[in-house]
């Protein structure tokens, strides 16, 4: 009984620190200009002037997001990433479960903002007063769920079936 105990408690503790915390890094790879390994560098609120910060594209290497035809195998491959790690804080609805539901997003926001945000939330967080509103209203920071290109884009994708894109 004690050893069910102590494994409950270590898989609660496993949990409750696996989505991320506080944790203020920005983990876009920086290339050094020697082709050498790349290495993470710390986001600090004054890394990104907010009086520069761009809106409609956001923080990050995703630029020109073609979206001009659905593709629905991406849309599947994104559904199942979403699945695994999205859908406990996100509802494909409007409803808001602990963060927003997704329904419109690709309406009010732009596709190389949802990519850049999804894939590296943190510097974005810090500094788009729109994600800071959203912040007072859920409560909790968006934690970095290490996303690649191609996966952020199949979420896209996904968010985007989810907006009515056929």
């Amino acid at each position: 009984m004690r050893s069910l105990k102590t494994i409950t408690l270590a898989v609660f503790a496993f949990a409750l620190f696996s989505c991320g915390g506080d944790k203020k890094t920005d983990s876009i790879p920086n290339a050094s200009s020697d082709g050498a390994a790349a290495t993470e560098a710390p986001a600090t609120p004054a890394a990104v002037d907010p009086a520069t910060y761009d809106p409609k594209r956001g923080l990050g290497p995703h630029e020109n997001i073609d979206v001009s035809k659905f593709d629905p195998a991406m849309a599947a491959a994104g559904k199942k990433i979403a699945e695994v790690k999205c859908t406990s804080c996100h509802k494909p609805t409007e409803e808001k479960l602990v963060g927003p539901g997704w329904k419109g997003v690709t309406k009010r926001q732009t596709p190389e903002w949802i990519m850049n945000f999804i894939s590296n939330p943190d510097p974005m967080i810090d500094v788009d007063p729109e994600l800071q509103k959203q912040l007072e209203l859920c409560l909790v920071r968006m934690p970095n769920q290490g996303l690649n290109e191609k996966d952020a884009r199949e979420v896209l994708e996904y968010m985007r079936e989810i907006d009515g894109a056929k």
